[in-house]
């Protein structure tokens, strides 16, 4: 046998004595996949709701805007055409900002709650995987001190 090969061996032993454990890096994937799976929900319900919402807006200032445009007995029916069409517009816009607003102050709430609760997660993963690693290492050094004797 040459060095080389006790060498290798040596390795080999060492190595075998720290055995790796992946269900640590096997939990914090799964956390961090969970994870992104909800924020993702969390962006698409936020986008869907804030979609339906501007296109529900269009329709509603196109309509409006369908009644301003048609003809009028009296020069002055446009001006209270227009009138009318700008007051109501400020209190959609005022009514879609407020809604708008809503929708972003759910997504913050939520994502918060998210993110604590990520963290939460995490701190298990770490402390359960230090705990592990320190048990593992605490039992090799033993083992190792008893076959020293």
């Amino acid at each position: 046998m040459t060095k080389n090969d006790d060498f290798a061996a040596m390795m080999k032993d060492m190595m075998g004595a720290f055995p790796m454990d992946t269900k640590a890096m096997d939990d914090a994937f799964k956390t961090t996949a969970t994870l992104s799976e909800k924020l993702s929900n969390v962006a698409l319900d936020a986008a869907k709701k804030s979609t339906e919402l501007s296109a529900n807006w269009t329709k509603d200032t196109l309509a409006k805007m369908a009644d301003m445009s048609k003809a009028k007995a009296e020069p002055a029916d446009y001006a209270k055409a227009l009138s009318d069409f700008a007051t109501a517009q400020a209190e959609i816009a005022s009514a879609n900002a407020s809604t708008f607003a809503e929708i972003a102050k759910k997504v913050q709430a939520d994502t918060v709650e998210l993110l604590m609760a990520a963290g939460k997660d995490y701190s298990q993963d770490a402390s359960a995987a230090v705990k592990k690693a320190t048990d593992e290492v605490t039992a090799t050094a033993k083992k190792a001190t008893t076959a020293a004797k």
